[in-house]
């Protein structure tokens, strides 16, 4: 029964959570790591708040900003849930703060094949000499240049030891391609040319979304997902991918209204391509697979085995976890597979676990109101925990502090 891995706090809320379970051979785990932080539980507003609270704890712990700020590289960060759409605002906010994560048991927003596509879009127009953004973008949609046409091209460009795009405006290109191909290469160069133009001089998330929106309709993206897909409903899907990113990049551009409704300032604005440098800087260090120091995404069937010092389990709310497709009550049986779901997510944590809230929760594209998990309750947070004297706090905290002092003005100057 003795656990290795949780200080006492984690593992009396697993413990209080799990008794509730039938069960053939009843134990209680126990740990002689001392009592440890408390867990904690965040109230948010919703999904994309939720990732902006658990950015912020994750900075905290990793600047040594709370007293469990040992261990705190990142890959001793995880990020918890239940089904993979959760992953999204996290990704999202991760992306924003410049931490590096990694997404496992699901396919990473960012690494779908529409997101992609727009990336490549975008990483052109910031640098024409980005090759494989630009075979990526000249042939998705489709445009009637084909394979044979950049072959030559890639043959003509590799002669002169010039980009792709800086080869279809060579004067001699002609000699190489027939009228046709190089009419077709020459409009997909001047349409590049005019989107860089707009996206410089576009500001604040309305005119953004305007431009973008646009541009998705001048190159036909929505058609080209539904005559690509079999599956209307799989080529939905991936369209509303696509409009999440719309909203995502222009939220970034600013300057309109905040969350709150009032209007934010014109210095808070920024263009189209300066949002698009931000996105291109993060997928290239996304693509560095070498960096293994990263916080970990991953849904909670598999988390099982795993343990990190600091996990943030995500979106604990009725319908969620325990997971439900219809209003109504759960079958028992549903609800303890559910609820041993929960109790890994609890005892995946080693030092510190969050568990966060949602008031609302988006369902398809709309919010609807949200309910706390029934497990939130049952872990019995204000039960059994023990409470450090304020006195004795502050007593172990100046002799912490003093004993930094001193380890630091031992140290060389140098050093020090």
């Amino acid at each position: 029964e003795q656990n290795y891995r949780s200080t006492s706090a984690i593992l009396r809320a697993a413990n209080n959570v799990i008794q509730l379970n039938p069960k053939l051979f009843p134990k209680t785990l126990w740990s002689d790591l001392g009592e440890g932080e408390p867990v904690k539980v965040a109230e948010c507003d919703n999904e994309e708040h939720e990732a902006e609270r658990a950015v912020g704890r994750l900075n905290a712990i990793h600047a040594g900003l709370v007293s469990s700020g040992q261990n705190a590289d990142w890959h001793n960060f995880a990020i918890l849930y239940r089904a993979n759409h959760q992953a999204r605002p996290f990704e999202q906010a991760l992306r924003k703060a410049n931490i590096p994560y990694k997404v496992s048991g699901g396919q990473s927003f960012f690494d779908r094949a529409e997101i992609k596509d727009l990336c490549a879009w975008l990483r052109l127009l910031l640098n024409n000499d980005d090759d494989p953004a630009f075979l990526r973008a000249v042939t998705t949609p489709k445009r009637g240049i084909g394979h044979q046409t950049l072959a030559a091209l890639g043959e003509f460009a590799g002669k002169w030891k010039v980009s792709l795009f800086e080869a279809l405006f060579a004067e001699s290109l002609g000699t190489v391609l027939n009228q046709r191909a190089l009419d077709g290469l020459h409009e997909f160069g001047r349409y590049i040319n005019e989107f860089e133009d707009k996206a410089r001089q576009t500001f604040g998330s309305e005119g953004a979304k305007e431009m973008l929106l646009a541009w998705l309709k001048d190159i036909g993206y929505e058609q080209h997902l539904h005559d690509n897909e079999e599956n209307e409903k799989v080529a939905a899907a991936r369209w509303s991918n696509v409009m999440d990113f719309i909203d995502w990049v222009a939220k970034r551009c600013g300057g309109d209204i905040d969350p709150d409704g009032a209007m934010t300032t014109e210095t808070e604005r920024r263009s189209v391509i300066e949002v698009a440098q931000t996105i291109a800087l993060i997928t290239s260090l996304a693509e560095r697979d070498s960096d293994q120091n990263a916080v970990v995404l991953s849904t909670l069937h598999a988390s099982k085995g795993l343990e990190w010092p600091h996990v943030v389990l995500a979106g604990v709310n009725e319908g969620v976890l325990p997971f439900s497709r219809e209003e109504g009550e759960i079958p028992p049986g549903q609800i303890e597979e559910e609820r041993r779901l929960m109790y890994v997510g609890i005892t995946r944590a080693r030092l510190s676990l969050s568990v966060s809230v949602l008031k609302r929760r988006k369902k398809g594209r709309e919010y609807v109101q949200a309910v706390p998990s029934r497990f939130v309750a049952e872990m019995k947070l204000h039960e059994g925990a023990v409470r450090e004297d304020p006195r004795e706090k502050l007593r172990r905290l100046r002799e912490e502090m003093a004993a930094k002092a001193s380890a630091r003005s031992a140290l060389p100057d140098q050093a020090a």
